[in-house]
C-alpha cells in the first residue's frame, strides 16, 4: 500500500491538491442532490429567508417525466388499412397519419409529450399511441379516430352583422364623396394632354403617384376589370367611364401591350397500366403501350370524346369525354406538358407517356394571352366589411380532401423550382374550377384539421382539375406538405384493435416499491464494503454515492 500512494506522490499531486479534490467531489455531490431532490433544498432556502431574509429565489421542481407504466394514461393499437394505396406510397401515407395523430393529441388533449410510432406486423400496418397522464380513453379514441379534415377556403368578404343605419349612412357618404371625386378625376382627364398632372392631383395610389400613375404590366389574374378594360382598347386611350376594382374605382390609361402566357385547351384519353400512379387495373406496361397505339389508329377529331369515354381509364373521363379545359405551363407533369404545347391545333398525338400511364392529346385550341401596360388614377372606396369585419377571416368553399385524387412533389422545368401538384376527381374540378375563377388574384387557403398549411394565390382560373402550388419549397418542405395533403386527401382507414387502460396507482405502487427495492441493494452493499474493507470501503462508497448523485 505504502508504494501506491508514493507513486501517487510521485506525479505531483500534493496533499493541498487531493483536499481541493475532495472538497470539489463533495461540493458537486451536494448540487447534484440538490438537482435531483429540490424539494429539499428549497426548504433550506425557506429556512435562511424567514431568519435572515435574504430572498434567495426557490429551485424549480417540476419532477420527474413518468412514463406510462409510471403515470398512467392510455395504451392504443390500430391497424391501418392501405389497400387501396400504391405499394410505395403506403409508409408516407401511414406516416402522414401518424403526424395528424401526433398534432391532434398533443393539441386537443394537452398531452406533452406522446409517443406516437408505427411499425409493421406481417403484410400488416399498425400505429401505436401511448398517452401518459390521459384519464378519458373514449375521448382520445374519437379524437384520433376522426378522418383528417383537408378543406379549401376562401377569403370571407361577409360582415359578421348587418350594418346599423348609422353605419350604413357612413358607408354611402364615404363613397359618394369617393365617386365625386372620382368623376372629378375623370373630367379632367379627357380634356388634359398631361394625364400625370391629373394624377398628381388625384390619385390615392401613393405607390405610382410620382410615377404618372403607371402600374406597370397587369394580367387578368391582378386587375381583372383593369384587364378586359385595356384587352379592348388603343394604346394612349382614356377610359370614358369609371372602372371598378377590388380596392376602389379607377380612371385608366392605356400604354401598351405585350405578349404574355400561352394557354392550351385539350382532351386526352389515359390507358394505365400495373403500378402506375392512381392506376385500378392490371395491363402491364407492354399491353397499355398497345392499347393506346390501337385506340390512336382508331382515333378522329369528331370521335375523340366517345373514344375518351369508351376507352379512358381516368375517372370522370366517361362524363366530359376527356375535356381538360384550358391550361398554361406549369400545370401539368413535365411530359404531357411538353407535347401539348409542341403539336399543332386540331392533331392527336402518339402515345405519351407519363406516371399515370399513357396518354393520346387532342389539342383543341392554343392562345397567346397578352399584358398591358397601363396608368390609373385611384380613388379608394368601402364595402361592408371595412365597416364591420367578417367574424372569421377565411369561408368554407364546399371543396375538402374527399374530392382531392392527390398530391405530388413535382419540379418546374425552366426554373427548377419545387412545387406540390393537386389533382381533383370530376366533383373537385368543378367546384375548384368555380372558386379559382371568382377567387381570380385573391389568395385561396388551403386548412388541414383547422390550420391553414398553405395559402396560394390564383393566377388564372383553373378549369382542368389539376392545379400547382408556388411557394419558395424546399424538397423537404414540399414533400411534407404533399405528405399531409395526402393524408387529407385519402385518409388511411384505421381500426383499434387494442387498448389498454393502465392505472395510475399501479404505476405509483410499481415506483414506490422500486425505490425501496433499490435503498435496501443499495444498503446491503454500503454495509458489505464497510465491513469488509473498512476505511478504503468507507472511500469507495462515498465514491458510489458521488456516481449515483450524478446519475
Amino acid at each position: 500500500m505504502s508504494k501506491k500512494y508514493r507513486t501517487l506522490s510521485a506525479r505531483g499531486l500534493s496533499r493541498k491538491q487531493v483536499n481541493w479534490r475532495v472538497a470539489g467531489a463533495v461540493a458537486l455531490s451536494v448540487l447534484s442532490l440538490i438537482v435531483v431532490a429540490p424539494t429539499y433544498a428549497n426548504r433550506g432556502i425557506d429556512w435562511v429567508n424567514n431568519k435572515a431574509n435574504l430572498g434567495i429565489p426557490r429551485l424549480p421542481s417540476a419532477g420527474f417525466n413518468l412514463g406510462l407504466d409510471l403515470q398512467g394514461g392510455a395504451h392504443l393499437v390500430y391497424r391501418a388499412n392501405t389497400e387501396r394505396i400504391p405499394e410505395r406510397d403506403k409508409t408516407d401515407a401511414v406516416e402522414g397519419v401518424r403526424d395528424v395523430i401526433e398534432k391532434r393529441v398533443r393539441g386537443g388533449l394537452g398531452v406533452a409529450e406522446p409517443l406516437v410510432q408505427t411499425t409493421k406486423v406481417g403484410d400488416e400496418m399498425r400505429i401505436i399511441v401511448e398517452l401518459p397522464g390521459v384519464s378519458d380513453v373514449n375521448q382520445a379514441i374519437k379524437m384520433i379516430g376522426d378522418t383528417p379534415v383537408l378543406e379549401f377556403r376562401e377569403e370571407n368578404n361577409d360582415p359578421e352583422r348587418d350594418l346599423t343605419k348609422e353605419e350604413q349612412k357612413e358607408l354611402n357618404d364615404f363613397n359618394a364623396v369617393a365617386n365625386k371625386k372620382a368623376k372629378l378625376a375623370l373630367g379632367e382627364a379627357l380634356k388634359s394632354a398631361d394625364f400625370g398632372a391629373v394624377v398628381t392631383k388625384y390619385t390615392e395610389d401613393i405607390q405610382s403617384k410620382n410615377n404618372d400613375g403607371s402600374i406597370g404590366f397587369v394580367t387578368a389574374d391582378i386587375y381583372p376589370e383593369i384587364y378586359a378594360w385595356a384587352k379592348i382598347h388603343k394604346d394612349g386611350e382614356v377610359s370614358r367611364t369609371l372602372i371598378k376594382s377590388f380596392d376602389g374605382v379607377n380612371v385608366v390609361k392605356k400604354l401598351s401591350e405585350r405578349d404574355g402566357k400561352k394557354t392550351v385547351t385539350a382532351s386526352h384519353i389515359l390507358i394505365c397500366f400495373k403500378g402506375a400512379d392512381g392506376c385500378a387495373g392490371d395491363l402491364s406496361k407492354e399491353d397499355a403501350r398497345k392499347k393506346a397505339e390501337e385506340v390512336k389508329n382508331e382515333a378522329t377529331v369528331k370521335n375523340f370524346a366517345e373514344l375518351a369515354g369508351t376507352y379512358s381509364t381516368e375517372p370522370g373521363d366517361k362524363e366530359r369525354g376527356g375535356d381538360l379545359g384550358t391550361f398554361s405551363e406549369g400545370m401539368m407533369v413535365p411530359e404531357f406538358e411538353k407535347v401539348a404545347f409542341e403539336m399543332p391545333v386540331n392533331t392527336i398525338s402518339d402515345p405519351v407517356e407519363t406516371q399515370f400511364g399513357y396518354h393520346l392529346i387532342f389539342k383543341r385550341a392554343e392562345e397567346q394571352l397578352k399584358e398591358y401596360e397601363v396608368a390609373r388614377i385611384y380613388v379608394q372606396t368601402k364595402s361592408k366589411t371595412d365597416i364591420v369585419p367578417p367574424k372569421d377571416e377565411w369561408k368554407f368553399t364546399g371543396l375538402t380532401g374527399k374530392q382531392l385524387k392527390r398530391a405530388e412533389v413535382v419540379e418546374d422545368q425552366q426554373s427548377g423550382q419545387i412545387q406540390v401538384s393537386l389533382q381533383f376527381d370530376d366533383e373537385g374540378t368543378k367546384l375548384f374550377g368555380e372558386i379559382t375563377t371568382r377567387n381570380n388574384g385573391k389568395p385561396v387557403a388551403i386548412f388541414l384539421d383547422g390550420e391553414a398549411i398553405s395559402t396560394p394565390r390564383v393566377n388564372e382560373p383553373i378549369l382542368s382539375g389539376n392545379a400547382v402550388i408556388t411557394g419558395g419549397f424546399n424538397l423537404s418542405e414540399a414533400k411534407q406538405l404533399a405528405q399531409r395533403l395526402n393524408t387529407g386527401a385519402l385518409p388511411v382507414p384505421v381500426e383499434l384493435i387494442a387498448q389498454q387502460k393502465v392505472d395510475a396507482t399501479l404505476g405509483v405502487d410499481s415506483l414506490n416499491k422500486s425505490v425501496k427495492a433499490g435503498l435496501i441493494g443499495f444498503l446491503a452493499v454500503v454495509i458489505f464494503m464497510i465491513i469488509y474493507y473498512r476505511l478504503p470501503g468507507i472511500l469507495a462508497v462515498f465514491a458510489l454515492c458521488l456516481y449515483a448523485a450524478l446519475s
